[in-house]
């Protein structure tokens, strides 16, 4: 659940390839034995503060990368009893841990606002930085984000029929926003159709340097859910639906951290894929990020 790439250089990514094609072609056969060192287990960090929303921690220990998960074994990774807090440079409050079942015998864990501390809870604003701290296992772990001011809004969202699709109820949207001048401004967009939740898209974290002090028009591709197969129906909305776009400014270690998390994705199982690394900004080795959301939205509704 926030930074850049880490890419190589172009000579070490042809020597790479070079030697992997050479052992694609070669005449003769040899197995080559790997022996992978077990990782220790680190403190994974998925904190969010948006706009006029309450924050949201939730706390994971890592999985070794040949483990195979299921629910319970997720399950039984939340971290419990973490001493978590948030300052927004006045207040400081402790958060409490919540339970949400999501299935029989599993639930989710997550830090949020103690309400019985109202004198201290405070809603994520625009324009306002925060200290996040986590104890958890005998360690400290720190980070800082900002909600930025909600520079960038869509002024406009409309529809057209899909193009090559026999489908006559398939639609694509488009929208219409204009970046304010100045290079700096980062975004990440999610959309809800009818009443499901918010996905991101696949590619849904964008800088402006190319349309940087501009208006400009966009196809809006439909946010994905990552936990199921994407099918091309996906890349489409249809008609009749309800559909809200929601428009995130957010900083740059938020834009960086999602950019290189997407980037690490669309990687996965493919041997000749750039390396990465999915850079946060928790501390003291911790994986994740805590990332804040400047949240503008606009609904269309697809007639039938």
């Amino acid at each position: 659940m926030s930074v850049g790439v880490k890419i190589e250089s172009y000579c070490m990514k042809e020597v790479f390839v070079i030697a992997v094609l050479g052992l694609l072609v070669s005449s003769c056969e040899k197995n080559i034995n790997f022996k992978l060192n077990a990782a220790p287990t680190v403190l994974v960090v998925d904190a969010s503060i948006e706009s006029g929303q309450a924050p949201i921690v939730i706390l994971n220990n890592s999985f070794s990368f040949f483990d195979s998960i299921n629910p319970q074994i997720l399950a039984n990774s939340f971290v419990h009893d973490a001493i978590v807090t948030i300052s927004n440079g006045s207040l400081t409050q402790q958060l409490k841990e919540y339970a949400q079942p999501i299935a029989p015998g599993i639930s989710i864990y997550f830090y949020s606002i103690y309400s019985a501390n109202s004198s201290n809870s405070f809603l994520g604003e625009f324009n306002t930085s925060y200290n996040l701290h986590i104890s958890a296992g005998g360690k400290e772990y720190s980070a800082i984000t900002t909600i930025p001011p909600l520079a960038k809004k869509i002024d406009s969202l409309w529809w057209k029929p899909a193009p090559f699709t026999t489908d006559s109820s398939n639609v694509v949207l488009y929208f219409k926003s204009t970046d304010p001048p100045g290079l700096g401004n980062y975004v990440r967009y999610f959309t809800k159709k009818n009443h499901e939740s918010f996905l991101a898209g696949q590619n849904s974290v964008f800088d402006d340097q190319i349309i940087d002090g501009t208006t400009y028009q966009l196809q809006l591709d439909p946010g994905i859910d990552r936990n199921n197969k994407i099918s091309l129906d996906s890349n489409y909305f249809k008609k009749g639906d309800t559909v809200t776009m929601k428009l995130c400014n957010i900083d740059k270690s938020t834009y960086t951290f999602w950019s290189t998390w997407e980037f690490a994705y669309q990687s996965i199982g493919n041997p000749f894929a750039q390396p990465n690394k999915v850079i946060g900004n928790i501390s003291n080795g911790a994986l994740g990020a805590f990332y804040g959301y400047a949240s503008f939205y606009k609904t269309l509704v697809v007639p039938k």
